[in-house]
């Protein structure tokens, strides 16, 4: 069986969807690699490999062939037990970016300012002697320096047979620089036949300028998608000589460097970073502690459980990570498009020559002219950025936020739900039930003991709620904790546990084998009635309330606000199931369902039509939460449960879920209106500039204009995207 696992690694070189669907390519057909996953908007790979099959430096090797490069481990870095292997990655993506930003904000200021001289000295100042080998030499700087990236990235990808954005502009600004440079050599080929031996160093100038100005903005937008992951980055702990087990020193304003629980001390922990909410939380002797989160004004001791990669924070930015770097459905259709665009747009560029040339009496000129405008016009810049740079910031916006989305998928889904299935136990209500009323109906002493013995290793909460009863009553007997008396301890999914004492075996759960008259007055009263019995007689009745969540309430009224229909699905009794409901405001109730219930009462909804969010935190919910099409998990329940979920709330409170709708359809919104735009600028700009309307309207695009309207259109892509990091969700 093959162990796989999942790293996302930085990629450089990359400018446009066309380059993405390359090393994508390359990478999916490398051996080892189960899946890869691209990102433009991350400048990153998601990939699953078999570690046994392949390695990090041969999947590098693997990009290089392709013509781009992968940034992995140096030997140093690898097999590190803690963070610093995913740090060090980090670092040196952030470095390379960093460099090539200065590299391109300087390039892209000489290419405006040699552009804007080219313009002036060319229109606005009279003809002088030389004036054209002016033109040329400052045309020369800005294609031959400021333009060089566009030229190299070309021959790189020629030499492996691909063609990329940086392809079309390089063609475009050599094919304008040298036709006018032959103009300037040679005037007489033109003149001699009665014709003007033109020139357009302003076009390649401004060209160049254009578009890096527009790299330039593209890039600064670019990067601030990816805040939120560089933020959770950088609250990782900075002590890291810490192991599982030790007792660590917190002093006031430090960040927690573990997760763990408090040993002595009281504070009040800010834990933003995780829930999203601003309040901070107090903390004494056995309160959990997370890694990354900022201490108060007080200090403790605390004992580290869990450490580097193992903690809360390091999961939540894996899962942001994969998360940004997965892919909706409609960006595999688009990638599709993209990896035939470049060359669609070669052959539309010479056909428009050709055309020009061939139907019209000296049209080679500007049929030159045209095909250099085509190759500048045309962006697959804006079609491969219009969905990844909307998914990255609006994953990011919801992990700021303290909702984790699993992948790109889950948020398409998330937009389309229209209705949502919540458990009760710890989802509507608060999940630390208590104990209001113990009935005692047989007197052995023992029993006690062991009921309190029996839950406390059920692992339920329902469990934990009775042995905290009874121990602080007083009644723990003198059976110790895990007494070898007590076995068979077995948890019955949805029924209770059982357990076999001293040749007996007792059960505590839902069923009883009497009737007991004040149980239905405690269900009436919306509390949870809970049995204890040998199987033949009843032994204990206890009655047991949970807090309803005070956000519960008005997060059913703003789902049914978002069109919404909202289900409660339950295994507890009927009368305590409706008592919530009521308090919430739903009006469709299942009780008394076992786990295969609750996974048939959803299927049920689905083959009626319907899109439906399963939300719950406890074990017996995964296999519906699984079943769903969008499982949603409370950050404070079980692990199974957190792992099925295709998203968690970490502080598991409900107002999160309407902002996690809200949020996915803004996103879906946006990725349309993105590709809308993407795809009618190309359909639109491509035509005209190929000339067609020049007889109709007499209007010819210039490449300058070209240039810039290309540029505009990567840029306005990604700032609408970037509407997802500000705006709030409803």
């Amino acid at each position: 069986m093959s162990n796989t696992v999942r790293k996302n690694f930085p990629v450089t070189g990359m400018g446009c969807a066309a380059c993405v669907a390359r090393v994508q390519k390359a990478l999916q057909q490398s051996a080892g690699v189960q899946e890869a996953e691209v990102s433009l908007a991350s400048n990153s790979a998601r990939i699953d490999y078999d570690p046994a099959l392949t390695s990090p430096a041969a999947l590098r090797q693997c990009v290089q062939d392709a013509g781009y490069d992968l940034l992995v481990p140096e030997e140093d870095e690898e097999d590190d037990p803690d963070l610093a292997e995913e740090e060090a990655l980090e670092q040196r993506a952030e470095q390379a970016h960093r460099d090539a930003f200065r590299a391109l904000r300087r390039d892209a200021l000489l290419a405006i300012v040699l552009a804007t001289a080219v313009m002036v000295l060319g229109i606005a100042v009279p003809d002088f002697p030389g004036k054209g080998w002016v033109l040329a030499a400052l045309a020369a700087v800005s294609v031959g320096w400021c333009g060089r990236r566009f030229f190299a990235v070309a021959w790189k990808q020629a030499l492996h047979g691909h063609a990329s954005m940086d392809t079309l502009v390089a063609l475009s600004v050599g094919i304008s620089f040298l036709f006018s440079l032959f103009n300037l050599l040679f005037p007489q080929m033109w003149t001699s036949r009665g014709l003007e031996a033109g020139l357009y160093f302003e076009s390649s100038a401004m060209i160049v300028g254009f578009i890096l100005l527009g790299r330039l903005l593209e890039e600064r937008a670019k990067h601030r998608t990816t805040e939120a992951v560089r933020a959770l980055t950088g609250l990782q702990p900075a002590r890291r000589d810490i192991r599982r087990g030790d007792a660590v020193q917190v002093l006031p304003g430090e960040r927690i460097p573990a997760d763990g629980t408090v040993l002595e001390g009281t504070t009040y922990i800010d834990e933003s970073m995780l829930t999203g909410e601003p309040v901070a939380v107090f903390k004494e002797a056995g309160s959990p502690v997370f890694a990354g989160t900022l201490n108060g004004q007080g200090a403790f001791r605390m004992r580290a459980e869990q450490v580097g990669r193992d903690t809360m924070l390091s999961a939540i930015i894996r899962m942001v990570k994969d998360a940004q770097g997965s892919k909706t459905r409609i960006q595999h259709t688009v990638d599709k498009v993209c990896a035939w665009f470049v060359p669609a747009v070669i052959g539309i560029a010479l056909l428009t020559l050709l055309g020009w040339t061939f139907f019209t009496p000296d049209g080679f000129v500007r049929g030159l002219l045209a095909c250099v405008t085509v190759l500048v016009v045309a962006c697959p810049c804006s079609l491969g950025l219009a969905t990844p740079t909307a998914l990255t910031a609006g994953i990011g916006s919801g992990a700021a936020r303290g909702i984790l989305i699993k992948d790109a998928d889950s948020l398409q889904v998330a937009a389309k739900v229209d209705t949502v299935v919540f458990d009760k136990t710890g989802t509507l209500t608060s999940g630390r039930p208590e104990v209001v009323e113990l009935r005692w109906l047989s007197s052995d002493p023992d029993l006690p003991a062991l009921l309190r013995e029996m839950e406390a290793r059920s692992g339920h909460p329902l469990g934990s709620a009775i042995a905290r009863a009874i121990t602080t009553a007083g009644g723990s007997g003198d059976i110790p904790p895990y007494s070898s008396e007590l076995t068979g301890v077995t948890a019955l999914l949805g029924e209770g546990v059982q357990a076999a004492w001293r040749g007996k075996t007792y059960f505590v759960g839902k069923n009883t084998p009497e009737r007991f008259e004040v149980a239905e007055r405690w269900r009436e009263a919306g509390r949870t009635v809970v049995y204890f019995h040998d199987g033949e007689r009843l032994l204990a009745a206890i009655a047991i309330t949970d807090a309803v969540k005070p956000d519960s309430a008005e997060a059913v009224r703003h789902l049914a606000a978002q069109g919404i229909t909202v289900h409660l699905l339950t295994g507890d009794h009927p009368a305590s199931a409706a008592a919530v409901a009521r308090e919430v405001g739903i009006s469709e109730v299942r009780a008394n369902a076992l786990p295969a219930d609750k996974v048939a009462y959803v299927k049920a909804l689905q083959q009626q039509g319907h899109c439906v969010a399963m939300v719950g935190d406890g074990i017996n919910d995964s296999a519906a939460l699984a079943q769903a099409d969008l499982g949603v998990a409370m950050g404070k329940g079980s692990d199974i449960a957190i792992n099925t979920a295709m998203a968690t709330i970490v502080s598991s409170e409900l107002g999160k879920l309407p902002e996690l709708v809200g949020l996915s359809r803004k996103t879906l919104r946006i990725i349309r209106q993105n590709l809308g735009w993407a795809f009618l600028y190309n359909l639109i700009a491509i035509p005209v500039a190929t000339g067609v309307l020049s007889g109709a309207l007499g209007f010819v695009l210039n490449p300058m204009v070209a240039a810039a309207a290309m540029a505009c259109s990567s840029v306005l892509v990604v700032t609408n995207s970037l509407r997802l990091l500000v705006a709030r969700h409803s």
